[in-house]
């Protein structure tokens, strides 16, 4: 068996992800004239919460199983694990260490042993796993029927990954990523009627919605069912949404986020992805890049809505401040890096028609 290109493209960003979890909101460094790694000598706090312990072990499981799949078929079994579980570890001491440095953050043994202990476990699940992901697998054959051969596939796929982890974040309009004014700190603007903002949640939706299925289907095999896929991705996308505001909100909230500008949206949008994966592949490539743009471009002028600016101080309560920092970055910069994509898989296929 081959390497898995898409596991160590996982891993990759996976890392990514992590380091800015850790390390958000990434500002205010200062040098307290500590030892970094005076936190691993520290007493045992007085009070554990379960919730901290169980985020940290499941955080670390994925990264644990992610480095098994990736490191293999170039070491496998008990090594494989042996070195998963390693450098999770070494992972974990070198995240708190720098949260010295962080005036918000406090490092702790505590999490270095959770982490520790979840690196470990997802490298057991990924050796018990291997057999179902990689190549021979149901789950690497589906990827094999499914999706073109190829590195640029799997940046796809991974693409697709994160668009469905953006959902997570209740605070952003549906599907609509690309706001970059909290980030550039711009102004939000005036407030507007709530029929503007119905209009530009439907269209934002819409937009986003048919180019992501644009992007599934210009990786998609020849033969594979894409309209089928597509259905599966928005049902997925859209249960990852309603588990956002279940946790937020609770029972009573679950479906806070079906607007009136979102239904619209959802119905334009899903009519609209069914129809255009009819196209040329190359003009698909291009009007999901044309439709991801002007979604954005829409996004950082619509007017503020008092009803996601709360839950957005809801959500950045307690243990959320993390996790919301790093879904909106993910939310914020998504659409930009999948239109380079996009512009780079046009021009490979246009070079391959050139020569």
């Amino acid at each position: 068996m081959r390497a898995s290109p898409l596991a160590r493209l996982l891993l990759l960003v996976y890392l990514v992800l992590i380091a800015y979890a850790s390390l958000y909101p990434l500002s205010g460094w200062r040098d307290h004239g500590l030892s970094p790694f005076e936190f691993l000598g520290a007493p045992w706090p007085r009070y554990v919460l379960a919730f901290d312990v169980a985020a940290d072990v499941m955080g670390y499981a994925v990264l644990g199983l992610l480095a098994v799949l990736a490191l293999y078929p170039g070491m496998r079994g008990g090594p494989a694990v042996l070195a998963a579980a390693a450098g999770g570890a070494l992972v974990s001491v070198a995240m708190e260490a720098m949260q010295t440095y962080l005036p918000v953050r406090v490092p702790s043994n505590v999490d270095v042993l959770c982490n520790a202990a979840g690196a470990l476990v997802g490298a057991l699940l990924g050796l018990a796993a291997r057999r179902w992901v990689l190549e021979l697998g149901p789950l690497g054959n589906w990827r094999a029927r499914s999706f073109l051969p190829g590195v640029h596939a799997d940046v796809g796929l991974a693409l697709l990954g994160l668009w469905l982890f953006m959902q997570l974040n209740p605070a952003m309009l549906l599907f609509g990523g690309g706001d970059l004014r909290d980030l550039l700190s711009g102004p939000a603007g005036p407030a507007r009627a709530p029929e503007l903002f119905v209009a530009i949640e439907a269209v934002t939706a819409a937009a986003n919605l048919a180019a992501v299925a644009l992007l599934a289907s210009a990786i998609a095999a020849p033969r594979a069912p894409v309209r089928s896929m597509i259905l599966v991705l928005v049902l997925a996308a859209l249960a990852v949404k309603t588990l956002a505001f279940a946790i937020i909100l609770r029972a009573q909230g679950n479906f806070a986020w079906l607007t009136p500008g979102a239904l619209q949206g959802l119905a334009l949008g899903l009519g609209l992805a069914l129809l255009a994966v009819s196209l040329p592949r190359v003009v698909r490539l291009a009007l999901a890049a044309v439709l991801l743009m002007a979604a954005a471009v829409l996004v950082n002028l619509a007017p503020p809505n008092p009803y996601l600016a709360a839950i957005l101080k809801v959500w950045k309560q307690g243990h959320f401040l993390n996790f919301n920092g790093l879904t909106h970055v993910v939310a914020s910069l998504w659409p930009f890096v999948a239109i380079a994509f996009l512009i780079f898989v046009a021009a490979r296929r246009r070079d391959e028609a050139l020569l």
